[in-house]
């Protein structure tokens, strides 16, 4: 049987804040994350760590991944760095936290300089291979591959054994995944791996358009949506 994966990212704060990924605290994470938990049934919840929560030690990384766990309602966390946080998820896992990796850097946007499409170079492709097989060996139960070639992500798929979902890494990963807000055309902005499911973001303008000429030209209360009856005093 197939499980359903929902991936709560801490991409939410570019809408919440207008700013960048690393502007995600844990306290609005947590919030965001039980309403996604509230809101499912089937699917595997994993809340994505926010920046800093796991980089200082490795008693910060299993504090605040468990906090996750008992407070957000997750049932799967997901770090991101590769060989560098290998040694957390090693220590998360063994606590019987599920663990999800990514090659994406979007929590070093300011480090590098924007988002960056990974792997165009023979040496960070190879560290690219070199981070999956790590936090597979650390044993994280999936990868996360973003923004990279797609020769490089279907190699990358090949070398492990634990499953890995592409966003704008192709057609060779063993799953696939995108931003709601991009499916969904919440905003005019759509992404190279991106595409359009609809654009509710004009169907949204125009129904509060409609609601508002309804208010001033007192179209609306109607009869229909106003309580007729009188209570006997």
């Amino acid at each position: 049987m197939q499980r359903p994966i929902i991936l709560v990212v801490i991409v939410w704060g570019w809408w919440y804040w207008a700013s960048k990924t690393p502007c995600c605290n844990h306290g609005y994470h947590d919030h965001h994350s039980k309403a996604v938990v509230r809101g499912t049934e089937h699917a595997l919840i994993v809340g994505d760590m926010p920046f800093m929560t796991y980089h200082i030690s490795i008693k910060d990384a299993m504090r605040n991944a468990a906090r996750f766990i008992q407070e957000a309602g997750t049932q799967a966390v997901k770090l991101e760095g590769g060989v560098n946080v290998a040694d957390k998820i090693k220590r998360i896992v063994d606590c019987g936290i599920p663990v999800m990796d990514t090659s994406d850097d979007a929590q070093s946007v300011n480090q590098l300089g924007g988002h960056l499409v990974q792997g165009k170079k023979l040496e960070v492709a190879q560290e690219l291979l070199d981070d999956a097989k790590a936090v597979e060996q650390a044993g994280a139960f999936s990868i996360v591959l973003e923004s990279m070639p797609a020769r490089l992500a279907a190699l990358i798929t090949q070398s492990v054994s634990i499953p890995t979902i592409g966003i704008g890494a192709g057609g060779g990963c063993d799953g696939q995944v995108q931003v709601i807000n991009d499916i969904l055309g919440l905003s005019d902005f759509i992404p190279k791996h991106a595409k359009q499911y609809a654009h509710l973001i004009d169907i949204i303008a125009k129904a509060v358009v409609a609601y508002r000429e309804e208010i001033r030209a007192s179209q609306f209360p109607t009869k229909e949506t106003v309580i007729s009856s009188i209570p006997a005093f």
